[in-house]
Parts: C-alpha cells; sequence; structure tokens
C-alpha cells in the first residue's frame, strides 16, 4: 500500500509541475530501459547539482523455468525513482545516486501441459486444470550509477543511466488449487517451493539500470 500511494503522489506531483509554467532550472524528459519506459522532472540546483524524479512502467509477457516448472510469466515494472545527480564538470556527465520505489511485479502461472514436477519434496502431475500460481514482489532500494544528459541546462538533450539498483531478496507467494492438493501438494510443500524460487530469483537483489533519453530544459 505504501509504496501505491507513493507512485501515485509522485504522479500527482509530476501532473502538477508539467501543467505549470517552469522556471529556470526546471527540465522534462522521456526515456525507455530496464525499468520500463518513463517520464523525468529534473531540478537543477546549482551548476554542479541536480534532483530527479520519475515516474516508470512496462509489461511483458514470457515463458519462465524456475525450478524445474513451467511457467508463464507477466513482468509487471511500476516504479518512482529520486535521484540526486552531480555533475563534476558542470556538464553532461553525471554521477548519481537515490532510491527506487519499487511496486514491480511478477506474475506467475504454471502450465497445465501434464508436466511432471516436484513442487516442494512432493512428485506431481500438473494436468489441465490444476493451477499452481505465484506473485514474486521485487522489493525497494538505494540506486548507484553514472550518466550523461543534464535538464538543468537550457534547450534539448539526449540522457543515459548506467547503473544498479540495491533491491534485497524477492518475496515470493505460491498458492496450489485444490485439484493439486487432493494430489498430495501440502502447504509445507508450497513454502519449500517458495524458498527455492527466491534462491533461484536471487539474482534480482540487484537490478541492473540502464535508459536512454531525451530531455527539454527550461
Amino acid at each position: 500500500m505504501m509504496r501505491k500511494t507513493i507512485v501515485a503522489g509522485g504522479g500527482a506531483l509530476l501532473l502538477a509541475l508539467s501543467g505549470s509554467a517552469f522556471a529556470d532550472g526546471w527540465g522534462l524528459g522521456a526515456k525507455a530501459g530496464t525499468l520500463g519506459a518513463g517520464v523525468e522532472i529534473t531540478k537543477a540546483f546549482s551548476p554542479m547539482f541536480n534532483a530527479r524524479l520519475g515516474l516508470n512502467s512496462y509489461n511483458y509477457s514470457d515463458d519462465r523455468t524456475e525450478s524445474g516448472i513451467d511457467y508463464d510469466g507477466e513482468l509487471d515494472l511500476k516504479s518512482t525513482s529520486l535521484f540526486l545527480d552531480y555533475h563534476p564538470f558542470e556538464g553532461t556527465f553525471r554521477i548519481s545516486v537515490g532510491y527506487l520505489f519499487s511496486n514491480n511485479e511478477l506474475d506467475l502461472d504454471a502450465k497445465g501441459t501434464g508436466q511432471s514436477v516436484t513442487i516442494g519434496s512432493t512428485p506431481v502431475t500438473i494436468d489441465p486444470g490444476d493451477r499452481l500460481k505465484g506473485t514474486v514482489d521485487l522489493q525497494s532500494g538505494g540506486y548507484v550509477g553514472i550518466g550523461w544528459g543534464n535538464a538543468g541546462q537550457k534547450g534539448w538533450g539526449f540522457s543515459g543511466d548506467i547503473g544498479v539498483v540495491f533491491q534485497g531478496s524477492p518475496d515470493v507467494s505460491l498458492t496450489a488449487s485444490d485439484s493439486l492438493k487432493a494430489k498430495g501438494v501440502t502447504d509445507a510443500d508450497l513454502r519449500q517451493e517458495e524458498k527455492s524460487l527466491e534462491d533461484d530469483l536471487d539474482s534480482f537483489k540487484r537490478y541492473p539500470v540502464i535508459a536512454f533519453g531525451v530531455s527539454y530544459g527550461f
């Protein structure tokens, strides 16, 4: 709930600012990258320091195999970023630190195609009509990176970011249909499978950020 409130509040701020007259040192940008497509507002406090508020969103569907189980996966990216940029040469090169408020989520739905798998410690066949569904919540975390672009300067410009979000371990939740439970899948099996999934997705603890875009400074 808190993350959704933060994202909604960031959106309200973005709309309010974009609908008003910009003073000197403000900029507006659009970008796309590993956080999804997004928009940013930049405020320059000095020739060397800027602050950026960004909103990012994207949906992506793909097949995934996790812990030996074939899933239909859907990645739902929704986040708000708040970065502080340091421009050591008062130009476009920047060193950035900040925080990503994440509402990112990965939904998993096991394919009921008769695959024989092990859920927890119980061997089982997932037939059509059986349901094994999972939700993977990706956490908020701190950001460090470098980039190019300075929307605090007047006129059009290009921007780019390369960095990483340290968002901690993902939180996995699994549910099984009554038909799978009738085949012997227990709550203990689901908890064991959740732990296995969290281990498989451990790479998400450090989420890479690569983004490119355009900006305009007022």
